[in-house]
């Protein structure tokens, strides 16, 4: 469609339009070639340039056409003035009584050449349209309305609501994994990972029940997970304390043990390898066998300032195996825990 339109145009409109397309477009990607390294946009951007310099070629050819023409043109001028002036002098002869035969009419005068249009303004014309055109693309996207295409952080809502397990509606009602993935999926969780910039990728929350516990006990987790970075925080309302806790440690695989308190609750660091899990959607095999993650960093912090039972752990691991200060764990939990409601004494 767009070579029958071009095919439409004047020659001194169309090529000095394709002259000013190919020169701009032909420079441009160059320069990207040039800065980016890219082989296939130097290869295209020559197309364009051999394209121009042959459209220069046609052009510079028609104008000395042009050129020569005219001199050829005034020379055929000065030649029919002379012929007219000499055929009265043949008049005086005697030949000239003839009767002139009939139905023999007058000789025809040669028709005035039409006027060319001028080749300048044409060839200015079309720089104009150009620069139009360039001006509506230029300026186009500033005044129309255009779709956003800045992505958006992960929601920890999908507009279902989980039916809440038997335990849950007992008093006190423990979080909820929506409310816990709220708590944790902040605007600033990403700058305190010491990542800012990072847009959150996945965010989900569920309300869990502990294992082994014949769903008596309450233990809700959310999780949001960055290109760098993933956060998991859990609760866990059973009547194991933190000092319990700890003495379990020593039977585990948990390194880097070290004991502390946060916002005035007893808490413990820790670091263990988390599991990878190959599942097989292929067929043929129900997937390989279970492997050692990555490293992960825990924050066990007790559900109250008394140790009364329960604990919230916050984990950050990354699939590169590279951790962040424990300093980022101790940020995250003073921003998340304030949303939890401390344990109440039983």
């Amino acid at each position: 469609m767009l070579g029958f339109l071009l095919r439409l145009l004047p020659f001194w409109v169309r090529e000095p339009l394709l002259i000013a397309v190919g020169s701009v477009l032909g420079v441009r990607i160059m320069y990207l070639a040039i800065s980016d390294r890219d082989r296939v946009a130097a290869g295209l951007s020559v197309v364009f340039l051999v394209f121009t310099a042959v459209r220069v070629y046609v052009v510079v050819r028609a104008l000395r056409a042009r050129r020569d023409s005219s001199p050829a043109v005034s020379a055929g001028g000065a030649a029919a003035d002379i012929a007219a002036k000499v055929q009265p002098q043949a008049k005086v002869q005697p030949q000239a009584k003839v009767q002139p035969q009939a139905g023999v009419g007058p000789r025809p005068v040669p028709s005035t050449p039409e006027k060319e249009p001028n080749a300048w303004g044409q060839a200015f014309a079309a720089v104009a349209v150009f620069g139009a055109l360039a001006a509506a693309v230029w300026v186009g996207p500033k005044v129309m309305p255009s779709e956003d295409s800045t992505p958006k952080p992960a929601s920890c809502s999908d507009g279902e609501q989980e039916a809440l397990p038997r335990t849950y509606k007992k008093t006190p009602r423990p979080v909820t994994g929506e409310e816990l993935c709220e708590a944790l999926n902040r605007p600033d969780l990403a700058e305190l990972l010491g990542t800012p910039g990072e847009i959150a990728t996945s965010a989900s929350g569920t309300s869990n029940t502990a294992p082994l516990t014949d769903g008596k006990v309450a233990a809700p987790e959310a999780e949001v997970s960055f290109d760098t970075y993933s956060v998991n925080v859990s609760a866990t309302y059973n009547k194991l304390t933190t000092d319990q806790y700890v003495k379990l440690m020593k039977y585990g695989n948990e390194i880097d043990i070290r004991t502390l308190k946060v916002l005035g609750r007893p808490a413990v660091f820790a670091s263990d390898h988390t599991m990878k899990i190959e599942i097989n959607l292929g067929g043929g095999g129900s997937g390989g066998p279970v492997e050692q993650g990555p490293l992960a960093r825990t924050l066990t912090v007790a559900l109250d300032r008394q140790d009364h039972g329960g604990y919230c752990d916050i984990t950050v691991w990354s699939e590169s195996g590279a951790l962040p200060n424990d300093s980022v764990l101790l940020d995250i939990a003073e921003k998340v825990l304030p949303t939890i409601p401390e344990r109440p004494v039983r």
